[in-house]
């Protein structure tokens, strides 16, 4: 049976945001991991460049696999084996450290991301079943540099950036979040307390704080067009490998 969706211009750029010449960036980098090989059983059915588009699409648009399956032509299990083989190869790649003498400027957030694996998520603020996804991005490319493994939607901010590895990866690099933070080392907006009113420059500062650090809403917010974001269905690493992929793609589309 013949699928609809091809990787073609047409449908690489409607579902990845990307041109296809990036498209080609993305394809080349999966394939140096290994994911042309067979994957211990027999040959795919559809070549590589299709397959990653098939996890692009899934991602994208949320359907189910067994709706997947007739756009590309194929069963859902095959559906199925295509998206756990290659979505830990579309991982974000790891950032270089720092060079000494040059300023950088991070920015940390979390986000709540609902999900149906109750090993993962938590009953949380947002009224549904969530995992705290934690972002660190460039203020300045505004480029995703990292993200951590999801903890439950029912634990503090500063709780999960404590244990989420983040700390080591900043290490040496000046970083701001929200007030959520405080606590932690991090640059957070002065906090106003009762019977002391903010000074005039403490005022301006916090001003100046939340017109850096609103980039980090706006990237959760292009990182959200990915609907697998808005209700993830994969169980275990599936939602980390799903932020992983989408935070490159997100990349891609920027900077090329």
């Amino acid at each position: 049976m013949a699928g609809v969706l091809r990787a073609e211009p047409v449908w690489v750029e409607t579902f990845t945001g990307l041109p296809m010449g990036r498209f080609e960036k993305l394809l080349r980098a999966v394939r140096e991991r290994g994911g042309n090989g067979p994957g211990g059983g027999r040959p795919w059915c559809l070549p590589l460049a299709e397959r990653v588009l098939l996890v692009a699409v899934y991602y994208r648009t949320n359907l189910t696999m067994r709706q997947l399956a007739p756009l590309f032509g194929c069963s859902p299990a095959t559906v199925c084996r295509v998206i756990k083989r290659l979505r830990p190869l579309l991982a974000l790649e790891p950032v270089p450290r720092p060079v000494a003498g040059v300023e950088r400027l991070w920015i940390v957030d979390g986000t709540l991301v609902p999900v149906r694996d109750r090993t993962v998520g938590a009953s949380s603020r947002n009224y549904r079943f969530s995992a705290n996804v934690q972002v660190i991005m460039d203020a300045d490319t505004r480029l995703v540099v990292a993200s951590a493994r999801p903890a439950p939607g029912n634990k503090a901010d500063a709780h999960v950036w404590r244990e989420s590895g983040l700390p080591a990866l900043a290490a040496g690099t000046t970083v701001i979040a929200d007030g959520a933070y405080l606590g932690t080392g991090l640059i957070v907006p002065h906090r106003r307390r009762a019977g002391r009113p903010l000074l005039r420059g403490q005022e301006e500062d916090n001003a100046e704080h939340r017109r850096v650090r609103a980039r980090v809403e706006h990237t959760f917010a292009r990182m959200k067009n990915w609907k697998i974001l808005r209700d993830c269905r994969q169980k275990g690493d599936g939602l980390h490998h799903a932020v992983q992929t989408v935070a490159t793609m997100h990349n891609l589309a920027l900077a090329g």
